[in-house]
């Protein structure tokens, strides 16, 4: 599917949309702005509501009276819902259309957001989460792919996807600021605030997005064997990595998990390799820069949200800042993060993708470095705001970048595939390093601040080693060549 936004050539020779590197500079129409802005808006809104929640944590756990470990899961049952289908969302964007499956899935978004806002239940708030993870797997995807299918590749595609990732990041940092001032009103609103707001991106993408026919897939065919395997295998994944901490690592039901988990993956090989429309072509990580976005992608995920937890603990739980001062602790990087990004497309033009994310990733290392000289008397000025200055270059630079990599060279026709699939590495990263960083960091509930100051100490190294690899495996596929 394609979906065709007007743009008026300042050149008098007309550019495909799907030409391989765009040289001339097209001016955009105001309903090319408009449909833009609108998916910026949904990753906007994506970002808004993790932040919000994230300071929202220590609330939630005083009021329903949920251990650390149990909190944990507010954020891991999104990551499990999220990081389980977004293949599939990605997959099913590409064959049932994605303006459809767009705002079908914002519609249960806010859905999701109302019911966490209302319930009293711990169970039911995790629950909540999970299927507001899911509609995220669906509505991310199709609006990555939109704008990637929208725009040719090149200078293009580049200046676009600089402005949506930043819109996700600034979203992520407004967040923080809106999540700090609803949990001082009431940690529930930080689940309400985004109801309205999807419901009237949900009204404007009904208006702007044009509707086109829906893709002819009986000659494609479903593939359920992929479709069920691979959810399946990456839902159980998420699960057992975040239960690993509670249940232990070396656990026979954790070893079983994983053993399952592996078992799942070589089905889904397997029939990706002899079904004729496979869910996943498995021949696109033989593309140089998909595989390099991906990878990447774990590792620049997965330390930040290890470190979000580890700053949130240690700002709100261990020095008793509020939720508010956390929020203006961390908005530093966010600032950085909304005005850097929309440029990052002027240097990836420049310099190659792979360049910038590299130069992101270097940016983030000596962030949490830095970020190991915390103390039980806080040194803002020379230990955290520095840090945040460096994690929001990183983000700056890298989240624009790796989303541009991971969609370069690929067709039209596997736009939600490649987007779903950076997607899906981003959560599992995420996923992953989130329950080893909450393993490292558990200590006893009479533990002194000093012993809970000292558990931060391997978290943070933990952390800063998880960037440093995705560097070196950056530097490892060819990051230093322009490309």
């Amino acid at each position: 599917m394609q979906l065709h936004v007007d743009c008026a050539p300042v050149t008098t020779t007309a550019t495909p949309v799907h030409a391989p590197a765009a040289t001339e500079t097209t001016r955009w129409s105001a309903r090319t702005w408009g449909a833009l802005f609108l998916l910026c808006g949904v990753l906007f809104l994506d970002g808004l509501d993790v932040s919000m929640v994230g300071v929202a944590l220590p609330s939630i756990g005083t009021e329903l009276g949920m251990t650390t470990s149990s909190l944990q899961w507010v954020v891991s049952g999104y990551v499990l819902g999220y990081g389980g289908f977004l293949l599939l969302g990605g997959r099913t964007a590409d064959l049932l259309g994605r303006r459809s499956v767009l705002l079908v899935a914002l519609g249960v978004f806010a859905f999701a957001s109302l019911l966490g806002g209302i319930v009293d239940d711990p169970a039911l708030l995790i629950a909540a989460r999970f299927i507001k993870g899911v509609s995220a797997a669906f509505t991310a995807p199709a609006g990555l792919s939109i704008i990637t299918t929208t725009f040719a590749e090149g200078p293009e595609r580049n200046r676009a996807l600089s402005i949506y990732t930043a819109f996700g990041a600034s979203g992520f940092s407004s967040g923080l600021i809106l999540g700090g001032l609803m949990t001082e009103v009431g940690w529930r609103w930080t689940f309400l605030l985004p109801v309205p707001v999807a419901l009237v991106v949900l009204a404007l993408g009904v208006k702007l997005i044009p509707n086109h026919p829906r893709p002819d897939v009986a000659h494609r065919g479903y593939d359920v064997g992929g479709a069920v395997t691979s959810t399946a295998a990456l839902l159980l994944l998420v699960y057992t990595v975040v239960s690993a901490p509670e249940a232990g690592w070396t656990s026979p039901r954790t070893l079983g998990s994983f053993a399952l988990v592996i078992a799942l993956a070589v089905a889904f090989v397997l029939v990706e390799r002899r079904v004729a429309h496979p869910l996943l072509r498995l021949g696109i990580l033989r593309n140089r820069n998909v595989l390099a976005a991906n990878l990447s992608a774990m590792a620049v995920f997965g330390s930040y949200i290890g470190f979000q937890f580890i700053g949130t603990m240690y700002l709100q739980s261990l020095l008793g800042w509020s939720p508010l001062g956390m929020a203006l602790a961390f908005l530093p990087a966010g600032l950085i993060v909304a005005f850097g990004g929309p440029r990052t497309g002027a240097l990836v033009n420049r310099f190659g993708a792979g360049r910038v994310v590299l130069a992101g990733l270097v940016a983030f290392v000596l962030g949490y470095a830095l970020y190991l000289r915390i103390g039980l008397v806080p040194d803002y000025p020379a230990v955290i705001l520095p840090s945040m200055l460096l994690i929001g270059l990183g983000f700056a630079l890298a989240f624009p970048a790796l989303n541009i990599q991971a969609t370069t060279g690929v067709q039209d026709e596997e736009q939600g595939l490649a987007s779903g699939l950076v997607q899906t590495s981003f959560q599992i990263g995420g996923a992953i390093n989130l329950a080893v960083v909450t393993a490292v960091i558990t200590v006893g509930a009479h533990a002194t601040p000093s012993q809970v100051l000292a558990s931060y100490g391997p978290a943070l190294v933990l952390v800063t080693g998880v960037a440093l690899a995705g560097l070196l495996i950056s530097v490892a596929l060819g990051a230093l060549r322009r490309a």
